[in-house]
Parts: structure tokens; sequence; C-alpha cells
């Protein structure tokens, strides 16, 4: 089960140095001229959880291994995306893919790095991003929509519930709202379907200078405000110290980033509000072998989750035997957690918990 994110935004905003400071890599070419990056770039990356090490203790764990988040980096947006400019009909194309949008927004002031707009304005710089995928959107659907209607007054009745479905996302992006903020309740997955830009969740990353790094500056306040008006949320990192945290080694980077005032990695601050802002969460399985941390959308029943695994233990499913991971920590073990009675079995109807150290039970 994968999950991505793409990761958007005007040219020269620090979208491929963001990137390449995820994935520690050099896939995407940062360079300061637009449309650098022509190929979306994918690269997977460990989602950081402090949990693996206390589980892999415990059980005395060989390895360790994480679960991980997809990252694709989209060429730059311009003005005009929606009518083809720039590289717009490809960048279009490709957001289409993802399953969530990492705004990225230049917060800082450098002239030495040209900008498209000709100067800084993270506000109006996510309002041409977001037009941009509205203009998209509206001409998308009201084709589709017009369409349904004509059916859907002969009696349709798979065309009249689209008509119900689409009429107020379209009443939205006429008014200058993205779809998200016009799903009807229940209809989420239909919506989803419908394969709509602005219908994706949005997580906005401030690049700032690196004097900001660790307070944020008066742009990302701006973007602070407009996030918290959507119900949204920020990041506030400086791609330029990411990149330099890339490529020290591990033992190092916690003392690089203390001397920056900075608590973590603004790197695992997005990686976690991405995953965050996909509705996951990971359960465990531990034991002599490794410790291991598996990815699930919020809600999935035992059944699903063991899919993840292997889908013969899902077709198989009996049960799971079920710690918490407090609970598995408090008693140190699978074993004390069973003699302290902390260990619960679950049926098919289980909604998987974030954290869960599970053990299927299956017959294939």
């Amino acid at each position: 089960m994968g999950f991505n994110c793409g990761i958007v935004g005007l040219p020269n905003v620090g979208k491929s140095t963001l990137f390449n400071a995820l994935t520690a890599t050099v896939q995407a070419q940062a360079a300061n001229y637009p449309f650098c990056t022509i190929e979306p770039n994918v690269g997977r990356v460990a989602v950081p959880d402090p949990r693996l090490a206390v589980l892999a203790e415990i059980g005395k764990s060989a390895r360790i291994i994480p679960t991980s988040l997809e990252f694709v980096d989209i060429a730059g947006l311009v003005r005009g995306a929606s009518k083809g400019e720039g590289l717009g009909n490809q960048f279009l194309a490709n957001i289409r893919e993802v399953d969530a949008i990492i705004h990225v927004l230049r917060c800082f002031e450098d002239s030495d790095v040209t900008h498209v707009e000709g100067s800084i304005d993270p506000i109006r710089d996510a309002e041409v991003v977001e037009t941009e995928l509205m203009l998209a959107d509206l001409e998308s659907l009201e084709k589709r929509l017009t369409a349904a209607q004509k059916r859907a007054r002969g009696g349709d009745k798979e065309s009249i519930a689209a008509v119900a479905l689409m009429e107020p996302v379209v009443a939205a992006l006429q008014a200058g709202r993205p779809a998200r903020t016009a799903i009807p309740p229940g209809q989420e997955e239909a919506v989803r379907r419908l394969q709509l830009l602005t219908s994706k969740p949005v997580l906005y990353v401030c690049n700032v200078e690196e004097a900001a790094a660790a307070t944020g500056n008066a742009f990302s306040a701006q973007v602070d405000a407009r996030a918290a008006a959507e119900g949204a949320r920020t990041v506030v990192i400086s791609a330029a110290i990411e990149s330099e945290v890339a490529q020290l080694p591990d033992a190092d980077r916690a003392e690089f980033l203390e001397g920056l005032g900075l608590h973590d990695s603004g790197l695992d601050r997005v990686i976690r509000a991405g995953y965050d802002l996909l509705g996951l969460v990971t359960y465990f399985t531990v034991g002599p072998k490794e410790t291991r941390a598996w990815t699930i959308v919020s809600g999935t029943k035992a059944p699903q989750a063991a899919a993840v695994i292997h889908k013969d233990f899902e077709r198989g499913f009996i049960a799971c035997e079920t710690i918490a991971y407090a609970d598995f920590v408090a008693c140190r073990g699978e074993q004390g957690a069973k003699e302290a009675g902390k260990m619960r079995v679950e049926g098919k109807e289980y909604l998987v918990k974030d954290g869960d150290i599970l053990l299927f039970r299956f017959n294939v």
C-alpha cells in the first residue's frame, strides 16, 4: 500500500532543494531557473518514529524496519498553467496522481535567486497555484456535469446521484473555493474518484532563511494565518539548512540542529505532517528477527490491516492478538502484557489503533 505527497509550488521556491534533502540524493536538479525539474522525481523516505527503537530494545530484535512515505517533486507551475502555459499540462497530469499536496512557499528574500513573479509574496504565490488548480478542476467538472444533467433529466439514477455530488463542488469552484471545501458528508470517496486537483489535502511548507528556521518570519506568519482560516497546517523549514543536515552523519545531526536552536529536523516535521495529512496510522510487529512499522489508513479493520503484510493474512484471518504500545512498554514485552491481562484477542470488526502491536492468527 503506497501513499505519496506531491511537492508543488512556483519555480525557484525551493521545491527541488527540499526534495533532495528529503531523499538525501541529487535526483532532482536544484538550479536557479524555472522548470529545472522536467520529469517528476520520486523518492521514498522513512517515517521517523522513536517508538521503533523502544520496541526493538524490548523485543531484542535483530533489525528495525520503519514504514515509508513517497514524495514526488513536480515541475514548477506558473500563471496560465491550466491553459497549458509553461509546463502546465504536465504539471496538472502529474499532480492528479498524488494523494496529497505539499505546497512549498518562498518566505525568504535573496536577490541572487530570481522569483518568477518579481517579488516575495507567499500568499499571492499560494493563490496563483490554487487558482490554476481550481480553473483546471472547473473546466473538467463542468463538462461532466453538463453531460450528467442531460442523462439525469431522462431519469438515469446514476446520473442523478452524480449531479447531486458535482453541483455543490462546481458552485464552490465558481465562487473561487477549492473542491475540498464543498465535499458532501460521506461522499469523500466518491469525490476522490473524480480526481479533482483541489480536493486533495494540502500542507503549506514555508521555506525561510536560515536565521528564521526556529521561529519563522513575517512571511511565514502570513501563511499561518491563511492556513488557520482554511483549517490547514503549516511547517516552517529552511531548505538550505535541511540540505546541510542531510549530508551529515546521523550521529552529528542532533548537535548541529541544537546549535541552530532547533529541536528536530524540519524534514522530520514535513514527513510526519505529510503522514498525518493522509490520515495514516502505524501499527507494529515485534519479534527477535525484526521490529517493523506498517502503514494503514485510520479506521482500517484488522483483516485489511493484515493484508498490508500479506494478502493471505486477510483471506485466512481468524483473529489478532493486540497490545497497546503503552502497555507493551510498561509490561516490558509480550509475555509481561499477557501476564498483566493487557493482551486482547480482537476479531474482524476491530479498528486497528495507532501504536498497536499485533500478531495475526490466520489459516489459508
